[in-house]
């Protein structure tokens, strides 16, 4: 990136101990560095041992802050709120773009700090992992946790998943930050064959020593492969031995293993470079553990650098290891024997180790530092995007950041293009949040009208005929108009000589803004709405293909009742087809509700779902949310089967996550879907979809419709095309062509 960025790191971990949240810190560290970022890491307990922390001091871009040193007040490890104070003192002395922060308590507190909200970016491991877990308390905590924070970095697709499901706050700040594994400065030994007796077979053991590591039964194995006639010897590298209230002599019987069992060498803690060197020394690495933690949403970074390594792990079979390893891998174990007879096995074919380090390799390479670093580039392009040259300019004629106002009483479709504008350098944002669509403080919105440079009306609402009344000469004034408010009565009210740009989002709708209000056609033009590709690139799970979906399905006009009958011309060919729906239901919305012919079509609706033995238990509904893209990972089809749409964002969210989309011709629909994607009726949706499963060719079809999407209308190009008419106009031929087409 060009723009210098700032950042401060602190991990709720003491950085004399080597384990997961240590190599964290580093990690981290050095993926900022690697970005140009500066960073400053914040320790948060006196130095013993520089093991850890020479190698951050020896990063470029990057400043240990050790508050522990002669002239500092500090000489205990941080609590929650010294540190948290601490942090904020950093950075009102050097003001940071981005915050990244690690350890439940600590974020909780940073995250109550005004001064820090908006800007941190939280890594959060210790939270539950099951919906179970997720008390009233615990998502009040994670929701204020999410609102706070400008990312929210999570180690694993399923741990993302399962936060957005639970904090709605979550959904849409959520991004993967994987483990990863740091380049070894060394080269990778020749260990030799396992079939040669005069060496012993080398197991190697990295990280903390606790019950459910299984870290004492570890200790037992070289005498248990000895019994069996095999020399082995097992390398235990780490110093952190945990104290068990539930068993108090547990943890000096660990230390009496480490210290005094046959064929197992304590080495303590270790540079991470050089356990790495002794690892790669090793013919496998253990990563066994209880069964109690084989629901776990983690992924052992560990495990990823014994692959790396070329060390094939005997590690827990688990769904997780599997996608990683494949449900083939030779070395799942589930206890003591399991492992003895897996080294044997290898040591009677030698050939089995060199296919599990292949595998390993492979499924290391997306952890990589280079791989890692890319991801975050990726993440810092996003959260600080350059600063357009037309905004420069204006910048430069007013003498100071063009003004930004956005006007509106509803913002939940300019989500991404208002964080968009506030990240953007060189722009001042406001907002006048309207408590209705009617309603709003008057003397408020004229201070805001006075300070504003351009007003973005997002509805053509009565906010639109306000601000077009009260704007001054040489503002810009923009209006986004979606749908309803063709058929509203106070259009007519609005002094469209004062409004620069009428933006809508298809030019099916910009075609009859201009038809139904006699606006001047050249200030109508079209940006498309925004699709978060990134957020819905997730892997598909199980045989996605048999599963239609379909988002929003109120009211009637939505016509979920099509839906039906496209599900059940499917299932009387193959009852594998099934229809998920994510929607709020017509009863939960009291104006769709109160209606006598919206109640009539929905009790029809669930007439069928009662008595049709073909849709019958083939329909789950699954609740309004934002989860969205997590949902969609078990959807292979996205219908829309409406009456009317303007945009209709469902079909592009679905093809975004790798599903194809299939629609009804409502009026529009082919100024932006391509017509491969357009049905006649509900028979020949059926049909078009049958087959596509039937001739094997989903997953042709899905990889044509995700580049279509990413062609026509991703995120980036979208606030692209905002940030453009901030400061000019956009040329109303967009509201004359076909927006989405084959890509080729």
């Amino acid at each position: 990136m060009s723009r210098d960025l700032r950042a401060i790191v602190y991990g709720d971990v003491n950085l004399n101990i080597l384990d997961g949240s240590a190599i964290w810190v580093q990690s981290m560290a050095e993926a900022l560095s690697r970005c140009g970022v500066q960073t400053r890491v914040l320790l948060k307990a006196p130095i013993e041992t520089p093991r850890l922390v020479d190698p951050l001091r020896s990063m470029p871009h990057v400043t240990v802050v050790d508050p522990f040193t002669e002239g500092r007040t500090e000489s205990e490890p941080l609590s929650v709120p010294r540190a948290v104070n601490l942090l904020t003192t950093l950075d009102r002395e050097e003001r940071a773009d981005l915050i990244v922060v690690r350890g439940l308590r600590f974020v909780a507190g940073a995250a109550r700090n005004e001064a820090l909200a908006g800007r941190l970016w939280t890594y959060l491991t210790d939270i539950p992992q099951s919906p179970a877990g997720y008390t009233a308390e615990v998502r009040d905590q994670l929701a204020s946790i999410a609102s706070a924070s400008r990312l929210m970095l999570c180690q694993t697709e399923d741990l993302r998943c399962l936060l957005e499901s639970m904090v709605p706050e979550a959904c849409g700040k959520s991004v993967l930050w994987s483990p990863v594994v740091p380049a070894a400065e060394f080269d990778l030994p020749d260990r030799g064959s396992l079939a040669d007796p005069a060496r012993p077979v080398r197991l190697v053991y990295t990280g903390k020593f606790a019950p459910r590591w299984n870290t004492l039964e570890m200790t037992r194995l070289p005498a248990l492969l000895a019994a069996r006639g095999i020399e082995a010897r097992l390398d235990m590298i780490g110093d952190k031995i945990h104290e068990v209230p539930d068993d108090p002599e547990w943890s000096s019987a660990m230390r009496a293993a480490l210290e005094s069992s046959p064929g197992v060498v304590w080495h303590g803690g270790m540079p991470r470079q050089d356990a790495m060197r002794l690892t790669a020394d090793a013919d496998f690495g253990l990563s066994w553990r209880d069964p109690v933690m084989d629901a776990s949403l983690e992924l052992s970074t560990k495990v990823l650098e014994f692959g790396a390594l070329g060390v094939p792990a005997l590690l827990n079979r688990t769904p997780m290891h599997e996608e990683l390893f494949g449900a083939d891998y030779p070395f799942f174990v589930a206890d003591e024997d399991d492992i003895v007879d897996a080294v044997a096995l290898a040591v009677a074919d030698p050939r089995t180790v060199g296919a599990a380090r292949e595998r390993g390799q492979q499924a290391a390479e997306p952890y990589s530092m280079a791989a890692s670093t890319a991801r975050m580039a990726a993440l810092l392009e996003r959260a600080f995007p350059e600063q357009p040259a037309a905004i420069a300019q204006r910048r430069r004629e007013l003498g100071r950041p063009p003004r930004v106002l956005v006007a509106s009483h509803d913002l939940k479709f300019f989500t991404r293009i208002l964080d968009y504008l506030k990240d953007m350098p060189g722009v001042q944002v406001r907002l006048d949040e309207w408590p209705d669509l009617t309603s709003h403080d008057d003397e408020a919105s004229q201070e805001l009208l006075d300070w504003a440079d351009i007003v973005i009306c997002e509805w053509a609402g009565p906010n639109l005929v306000w601000y077009s009344r009260h704007k001054r000469q040489g503002q810009r004034l923009i209006v986004r108009l979606h749908r309803f408010e063709l058929d509203a009565g106070w259009l007519a009210d609005v002094e469209i000589d004062a409004v620069d740009q009428v933006v809508c989002v298809s030019p099916h709708y910009a075609q009859l803004t201009a038809e139904r209000t006699g606006w001047p056609a050249d200030k109508i033009v079209v940006i498309p709405n925004w699709v978060d590709v990134e957020q819905f690139q997730r892997p598909k799970l199980g045989d996605v293909e048999f599963t239609l979906g379909m988002i929003g399905i109120s009211p009637h006009r939505k016509r979920p009742d099509l839906g039906l009958e496209v599900l059940s011309l499917l299932r009387r060919r193959d009852r594998r087809y099934r229809l998920a729906v994510k929607s709020k239901l017509p009863w939960d919305y009291w104006w769709i509700w109160r209606n006598p012919q919206e109640r009539s079509a929905t009790e029809e609706v669930m007439e069928r779902l009662r008595t049709d033995p073909t849709v019958q238990d083939a329909v789950s509904f699954d609740g309004f949310g934002g989860d969205v893209p997590g949902w969609l990972r078990r959807v292979g089809w996205v219908l829309s089967t409406s009456d009317d749409e303007s945009f209709h964002l469902a079909p592009a969210e679905g093809m975004a996550s790798g599903a194809i989309p299939a629609l009804l011709p409502w009026p529009g629909a082919d100024t932006i879907y391509d017509p491969r994607w357009i049905h006649a009726d509900p028979a020949a949706m059926a049909e078009a979809i049958h087959r596509t499963v039937s001739s094997g060719n989903w997953g042709v079809e899905a990889a044509l419709a995700n580049a279509q999407v990413q062609a026509s209308f991703p995120l980036d190009a979208v606030c692209r095309e905002w940030s453009r008419i901030l400061v000019e106009d956009l040329s109303p031929d967009t509201a004359r062509g076909t927006l989405a087409r084959n890509p080729d």
